[in-house]
């Protein structure tokens, strides 16, 4: 039993931030901002509403503010969370999280870091050139070996800046 009701509030977790993304992206687009990304995840006791905005100008604070100032009312409005929860707006950073299709394909060509949920060849973690997605299918270029890993083995890919 414990299991399954675990498995409901991840799954009503997935549902909510899909729900809020569909009605903040026109919101976000409106302010000239792209929406990146829409988390909602429990920490600890407390749970987190993140928004992660972008542009082509990157991300300042007082664009993170803007962008706040905007959403709050319009997700009191919807009221798609019954408890309490933390409200955050931020840049997706340097080092991105991709976590969509679309975010894959846009990095593509470029290098990440991928945690994988079962090992391949010995190895959870790879580092190397994405190839893009095609059907649940991403590639990854690791020297001479190129990888097709199923996107749900994956559990987290990030772009790599090399400081």
């Amino acid at each position: 039993m414990a299991c399954h009701s675990f498995f409901v509030v991840m799954a009503s977790s997935k549902n909510i931030a899909q729900t809020v993304f569909d009605f903040l992206l026109p919101v976000v687009n409106n302010l000239g901002y792209y929406l990146w990304d829409v988390e909602y995840v429990k920490e600890g006791s407390e749970w987190y509403l993140r928004i992660t905005i972008d542009s082509e100008e990157g991300i300042t604070i007082d664009d993170c503010e803007v962008v706040h100032r905007a959403i709050d009312p319009v997700i009191d409005e919807h009221d798609p969370i019954e408890n309490s929860y933390h409200l955050e707006v931020s840049s997706p950073g340097i080092e991105r999280v991709l976590r969509t299709e679309e975010h894959i394909e846009a990095f593509a060509g470029e290098e990440v870091e991928v945690k994988l949920f079962a090992a391949i060849d010995g190895k959870k973690s790879l580092r190397g050139i994405l190839g893009g997605i095609c059907d649940g299918i991403v590639t990854i270029t690791v020297g001479e070996n190129t990888y097709e890993i199923e996107h749900k083995k994956i559990s987290r890919m990030t772009t790599v800046f090399d400081f």
